[in-house]
């Protein structure tokens, strides 16, 4: 029948060509099946469960047990809920020789009679998909826990891996056994140092949340990076150019060397023919050569790019004047915080304070700008003779037609409407802009005399003039150090130049407005023009 089916194929390339790829895919999906079945044990009801017992087989594994009891399980597993019984145990591991983390074999070593023959007994050990997934899950987490270092020790140690090498090199007849074993340490303790370096030139912007930190934890942590960033930044600039020389010094023998490593290690290849042998060697020479490579262009430049060194040492000094600029801006969160939930306090006390009604509404129409929305236009007959100030309960309902909610457009599909002519309202705009221009001119031409006076002696003030003694006076007073103190300075718009210099604390100035009376302690005000104001 074998040969038969041989003999088939063999006629129909095409069918065999086809065959084979549906075999193929078929292993596929059931291996990614399997996989996936090796992780089901992490999302399940009882993972905790089932990651004590994993944690209890790859510690047996790193002691070099191959199988273990249900009973052992439960001695050596740390429950952090309290120890499970011995019938729980044993339906998991169950669970996890069906998912595949877990291979079972029948445990005849405690029989002793026939029935304990017949019992189901089994021991456990780690199949080769449940070693291979505690062995991800590992490297997983020990990656999520590492903490970027600057290894300042892996320089000293590549300093004297090479100087060795140079050593061995320069014998006559070197030995290769030796050449093979520093190298591969000298390869160890630089990709230690590179993925080290890596880690931190990505995340030390990250170290340390700032916005919730306590300000003596970061003044302290400022400290220590400070130190440690000057400390590696030194023996970095020392070691590197020592470093440096000793690869040039080795670089027209490095080849052999290289050559010399690879031809050893090739000895452990798989057996083949020559050309199989050759493969090998070329393919380890090959791997040698970029971790040199490698090396070389972390302490010397290539073309025009720096070394690696030297990115690393400037990356290390930005990081101070980030950590600066972050206690910076912390303090200046610090000093005048201001959020939401303040300004929702601050807000809810001064609702509190008001006296009456009257006074909440208008609070609350200025905090949450509830003005009149009249301008949108949505009904043109009815606004057209309503004021902006007109109260929602007073006007004409405004009639909104259903396809400005159904659409979010009221215009239906055709021609479009007529446009409204706004001739008439830009006209009376621009007058109420002259108009208001020339109020304010009068304003400055009767408080900027460049003349000193006091308040007191300003009297009655105008609605314009009373506007902008309000302006000038609120610049003023921000610059004050204290009360007490005088002050001057130039207006925003620098138009104007103010002083400002308060009187006795028991002095008294009032001045009357159309909207009330403005009173306080007396001061002596000189407002002058600036060339080109007036």
């Amino acid at each position: 029948m074998y040969g038969k089916n041989v003999v088939v194929l063999d006629d129909h390339p095409e069918q065999s060509k086809n065959t084979h790829r549906s075999l193929e895919a078929a292993i596929s999906m059931q291996f990614a099946s399997d996989s996936a079945e090796l992780f089901r044990h992490l999302n399940a009801d009882k993972a905790t469960l089932y990651r004590c017992i994993m944690d209890v087989f790859a510690a047996a594994k790193r002691q070099y047990r191959l199988q273990l009891r249900p009973d052992e399980v439960l001695a050596e597993g740390r429950w952090p809920n309290g120890s499970p019984r011995i019938e729980e145990i044993n339906a998991a591991l169950a669970q996890l020789a069906e998912w595949g983390n877990l291979e079972s074999h029948p445990d005849t070593a405690r029989v002793s009679s026939l029935s304990d023959f017949y019992r189901a007994r089994f021991l456990y050990r780690l199949s080769q998909g449940g070693e291979a997934v505690e062995s991800a899950l590992a490297v997983f987490v020990q990656t999520l826990q590492r903490r970027a270092e600057l290894q300042t020790v892996a320089l000293e140690d590549i300093a004297s891996r090479l100087l060795a090498l140079e050593a061995l090199a320069a014998e006559s007849e070197p030995d290769v056994a030796k050449i093979h074993e520093t190298l591969r340490d000298l390869v160890r303790v630089f990709e230690g140092l590179a993925e080290n370096a890596q880690a931190f030139m990505a995340g030390v912007a990250r170290s340390i949340e700032l916005q919730q930190a306590e300000a003596s934890a970061v003044a302290n942590y400022k400290k220590r990076l400070i130190d440690y960033l000057e400390r590696f930044m030194g023996d970095l600039v020392r070691r590197s150019d020592t470093i440096a020389r000793l690869i040039l010094a080795l670089e027209p023998r490095v080849d052999a060397l290289l050559g010399q490593v690879a031809e050893r290690e090739s000895r452990d290849a798989a057996p083949g023919s020559a050309q199989d042998q050759a493969n090998a060697q070329d393919l380890y020479l090959q791997g040698w050569r970029e971790r040199w490579k490698g090396l070389r262009g972390w302490f010397l430049s290539t073309g025009h790019e720096l070394p690696q060194a030297e990115l690393l040492r400037a990356r290390a000094r930005s990081a101070i004047p980030q950590l600066l600029a972050a206690i910076a801006a912390l303090n200046e969160r610090r000093s005048g915080r201001s959020d939401r939930s303040a300004d929702f306090r601050m807000l809810a006390g001064w609702f509190a304070a008001c006296t009456n009604d009257g006074e909440a509404h208008r609070l609350a129409r200025a905090a949450f700008a509830l003005n009149p929305a009249r301008h949108f236009s949505l009904n043109v007959d009815a606004d057209a003779a309503l004021p902006a100030s007109t109260s929602w309960a007073d006007a004409k309902p405004l009639r909104i037609h259903p396809r400005l909610r159904e659409y979010g457009e009221a215009a239906p599909r055709g021609p479009l409407p007529w446009v409204r002519d706004r001739a008439e309202d830009r006209a009376f705009l621009a007058l109420q802009i002259a108009e208001e221009s020339l109020q304010v001119e009068a304003a400055r031409k009767r408080l900027a005399t460049g003349q000193t006076a006091r308040l007191s002696d300003l009297g009655e003030l105008d609605t314009p003039s009373f506007g902008l003694f309000l302006g000038l006076l609120g610049e003023a007073l921000s610059e004050q150090a204290g009360p007490e103190m005088a002050v001057e300075r130039q207006t925003g718009d620098g138009l104007l130049h103010i002083h400002l210099k308060p009187l006795a604390a028991d002095s008294y100035a009032r001045i009357d407005t159309p909207r009330g009376v403005f009173a306080g302690r007396d001061h002596i005000i000189t407002i002058t023009p600036l060339r080109g104001a007036l």
